[in-house]
């Protein structure tokens, strides 16, 4: 397993260690450089880790910022598809991400999803049919000093609203 810097009480379980392999195997994230080092078994949190070599190095030798944030990018959309179930469709609406220092160590993200986020996204949806949630995630060191910070937004709705939608956009 890869290194994290951060202490959790959850655990993997052999589904979550399993996608987790997959993940860090599956060529379009292996190529960014980033490693997913820990799922727990609710699917409320992941740790990812990403280390300067040869293969994420700029040409002014810190990691660039394509394997930064291609890294940070799928997370929050599979945490949330996993959580939430075949009832809903989400989406990755839009993202931002500030680069504050450049790398040139090796950097850990912790991506945590709290009851009190998921039971807005739930309440909003089943209110609304639809909603839009901004989530971050910042790369750090093992002395906690933040390198780059990403917002993503994402959009979550009702399966059955979003079908509607499409085919009345038809």
């Amino acid at each position: 397993m890869t290194r994290t810097i951060f202490k959790t009480d959850k655990k993997e379980n052999f589904n979550s260690k399993s996608f987790r392999t997959m993940m860090n195997v599956f060529p379009a994230f292996r190529r960014t450089g980033g490693r997913v080092s820990f799922i727990s078994n609710d699917w409320k949190e992941i740790h990812v880790s990403l280390g300067l070599n040869w293969k994420t190095r700029n040409y002014v030798g810190t990691i660039f910022g394509g394997s930064i944030f291609g890294s940070l990018d799928p997370v929050y959309m599979l945490q949330l598809i996993k959580i939430l179930g075949d009832d809903y469709v989400v989406w990755d609406k839009a993202a931002t991400i500030k680069f504050l220092k450049p790398i040139k160590t090796k950097v850990f993200a912790r991506f945590l999803l709290t009851d009190e986020i998921l039971n807005e996204i739930i309440s909003k949806v089943k209110s609304e049919n639809k909603y839009s949630i901004d989530l971050t995630a910042s790369f750090q060191d093992e002395n906690n000093l933040i390198y780059s910070e990403m917002t993503k937004t994402i959009y979550i709705a009702d399966k059955n609203f979003y079908k509607t939608k499409r085919i009345q956009a038809e």
